[in-house]
């Protein structure tokens, strides 16, 4: 049984009655991969609307600010096998302001885009390979398709891979070119670098294929680059995320990599969980140079995503989701396709990693065995200690047959009181990374969970689309606003919430 088989049998590619979404290009029918289809299939939608309905509940007063989600919405038929990480970068944005909400959603204009676009095909390959290192910039499509910052009174889109950020109007979601720090930007940002809302500053990091490996630095609230260093690792590696706290800066290097000599051989990036090699979170001081990197070894392990880092005394904190098994084994009746959807199928749960700055003593532990992962946390408490992780329940082969990457549930943990509520979607309704948005006006003084939380969701039972507004106290009644999107939002990646007193000021 073919791929396309299965996920026509699926609720997440086809509605109840048999129907497919109609607003995807005509080339994704006759691709066998369920990543172009039904809830993961590109719409061929731009478009903006002034004021959008709102299907039960009421807009809280002192919510104001924009959601942004980032995510894969390829325009042309790909020339190689596709993986989700190669679809161009779509926004979506609903604005929210004295009680209603405006949307519009705009491609990023990479250029990769641009050029694809005047061609009138697809031109670079993707992820899955064969790299192609004859093309000028990136030797796969940077589709700038993977998250969202807003920084120096702009979007920016990132990618995945460490790519070329892009800088867009916050209002018109515009692409305006690249950002590239007042110039002074030397290659690529990572995905995840973060905004520190006490000082303005943007954390980042960089890594490939030549020594040194990895860089970090940080720019002010101008984009003027003040801080960049070095960092030595033992190879390449593909770290993901970076924790930051008032005084360090937490780097990443995982036992999860590719080997270069293979890279230059076959033209494909082959990854490998090295199992017996254990995984170093480098603590290093924020603003000192990079030889000054303090390495604590831990067990073997990949981390896509922190929730937050802090400091107490002598020791350095950090939250996250935690995965042991980043390479589920691939399973060969899926065909070609096997190692991409086995690499998707994300296994992961919430853990602690402490770090004693003075003694070298690691302690780490897990908080949960459920499958969560996307997390999020209040951002006002970045780099200071904080309790609420709010994350998507990662659904798994058994719950959709598939094991495509796709949000199940709203998950709220307490760190502290070693508690959780949880909120079901529905079935059939897949939902989008949860950010925390903070009250008009909140400070970092303010109670912690006293906010609210906005995310997008898709019905693929009838393919209609949705925005949901929680109080982040308590998610467990349900959404306290539904408001109905003029047309089929597909799953996305990562987003980010911009706080009304810096997009309206």
């Amino acid at each position: 049984m073919s791929n396309l088989e299965i996920s026509e049998r699926n609720t997440i590619t086809r509605a109840n009655d048999g129907s497919l979404p109609s607003d995807t290009p005509s080339w994704t029918a006759a691709i066998d991969n369920p990543y172009l289809h039904g809830v993961y299939a590109p719409t061929t939608v731009e478009t903006e609307c002034d004021e959008l309905q709102v299907i039960s509940g009421v807009i809280p007063a002192d919510l104001c600010g924009a959601y942004l989600r980032n995510g894969p919405n390829p325009v042309f038929e790909p020339r190689h096998q596709h993986h989700p990480f190669d679809g161009d970068g779509m926004l979506y944005a609903i604005y929210i302001k004295d009680g209603k909400a405006s949307y519009r959603n705009r491609w990023v204009q990479t250029d990769a885009h641009q050029r694809e676009d005047e061609a009138g095909k697809a031109i670079w390959p993707g992820v899955m390979g064969p790299f192609d290192f004859s093309l000028s910039g990136f030797p796969i499509k940077d589709t700038s398709n993977t998250d969202v910052l807003y920084f120096n009174n702009h979007i920016v889109s990132l990618w995945y891979n460490a790519g070329i950020p892009y800088q867009l109007d916050s209002h018109t979601l515009e692409t305006k070119g690249r950002e590239d720090l007042n110039g002074q930007l030397k290659r690529a940002l990572s995905a995840h670098s973060k905004v520190d809302l006490a000082n303005g500053e943007l954390v980042f990091f960089d890594y490939f294929d030549e020594f040194p490996y990895m860089s970090y630095g940080i720019a002010d609230n101008d984009g003027n680059i003040i801080h960049q260093q070095p960092i030595e690792l033992p190879g390449p590696r593909l770290p993901h995320d970076i924790g930051v706290t008032p005084n360090f800066v937490i780097l990443h290097d995982c036992p999860f990599f590719h080997d270069v000599a293979l890279l230059e051989k076959t033209k494909k990036r082959v990854m490998t969980f090295h199992r017996d090699m254990p995984t170093r979170f480098g603590v290093q001081p924020r603003y000192g140079k990079g030889s000054e990197v303090k390495w604590f070894e831990c067990e073997p392990c990949y981390i896509l995503h922190t929730v937050n880092c802090w400091e107490e005394g002598d020791w350095v904190t950090q939250i996250g989701c935690r995965s042991t098994n980043p390479m589920p084994k691939a399973d060969s009746s899926e065909g070609g396709l096997s190692h991409m959807l086995a690499y998707m199928r994300l296994e992961a749960n919430m853990h602690v990693w402490k770090f004693n700055m003075k003694t070298g003593e690691v302690i780490e532990h897990s908080l949960d065995s459920l499958n969560t992962e996307f997390c999020r946390s209040n951002p006002l408490y970045m780099g200071y200690k904080s309790r609420y992780s709010y994350n998507q329940y990662i659904m798994t082969k058994a719950d959709d047959g598939i094991g495509t990457l796709a949000f199940g549930a709203l998950i709220k943990y307490d760190t502290e009181g070693n508690s959780m509520q949880r909120y079901d979607y529905g079935d059939g309704v897949f939902g989008s990374e949860t950010p925390y948005c903070p009250k008009l006006g909140a400070t970092r003084h303010d109670p912690e969970d006293d906010g609210y939380l906005i995310t997008f969701v898709t019905d693929s039972n009838d393919w209609s689309s949705y925005c949901l507004i929680f109080n982040a106290r308590d998610i467990t009644p349900g959404p306290i606003c539904r408001i109905k999107m003029p047309h089929r939002l597909p799953f996305g990646f990562h987003t980010n919430w911009v706080r009304g007193e810096d997009l309206y000021k």
